[in-house]
């Protein structure tokens, strides 16, 4: 009888610059990450995890910072875009709010006060379940907020975001 074990890979950063990102009410302003290929991994599954921290002035109570996932059978390049995404660590404004609902949300994060600095954890979620199951050969995010003020702009929102594959081995 074969016995499947959980094989979790180590902890691999994700490039995204969230450093002063704008407030877009529509959640259509906001940041993408490098993608990730996952041909040569293979992973069946990645739990992204991290923090985002929000700016110091002009904040507004009881928004939000969203993190969505988009994902793609072809690597994404500056002439093979999805939409205006093309898996560079760049600031991107979605042509419109049905490209954005295409995309996955991953989590939700509410910003509940108007506290300066905050930093706000992102438990880790899981790519292949937004897919069906099935991970995506290249993936990435994008991050977006309405908090009616940039995000923090130092380090602490640099590549704060990060993700563990899964695969599984034969015991």
């Amino acid at each position: 009888m074969t016995t499947l074990t959980v094989n979790y890979g180590s902890n691999t950063a994700i490039t995204m610059n969230l450093r002063n990102v704008g407030t877009s009410a529509t959640f259509v302003l906001g940041r993408e990450s490098n993608q990730i290929d996952n041909t040569s991994n293979k992973f069946v599954d990645c739990l992204v995890s991290g923090q985002v921290s929000v700016g110091s002035t002009g904040m507004t109570a009881n928004t939000n910072i969203n993190i969505y996932v988009w994902g793609n059978e072809s690597a994404l390049s500056s002439t093979a875009k999805l939409d205006v995404l093309e898996g560079a660590d760049a600031t991107r404004t979605l042509n419109n709010i049905g490209i954005r609902d295409a995309l996955r949300l991953g989590a939700t994060i509410n910003v509940p006060v108007t506290t300066n600095n905050q930093a706000y954890v992102v438990l880790p979620f899981s790519v292949a379940q937004l897919f069906g199951g099935v991970m995506p050969k290249y993936w990435g995010l994008f991050v977006t907020q309405n908090t009616g003020a940039n995000l923090r702009d130092d380090a602490v929102n640099t590549n704060s975001f990060e993700f563990v594959g899964v695969k599984y081995d034969n015991a």
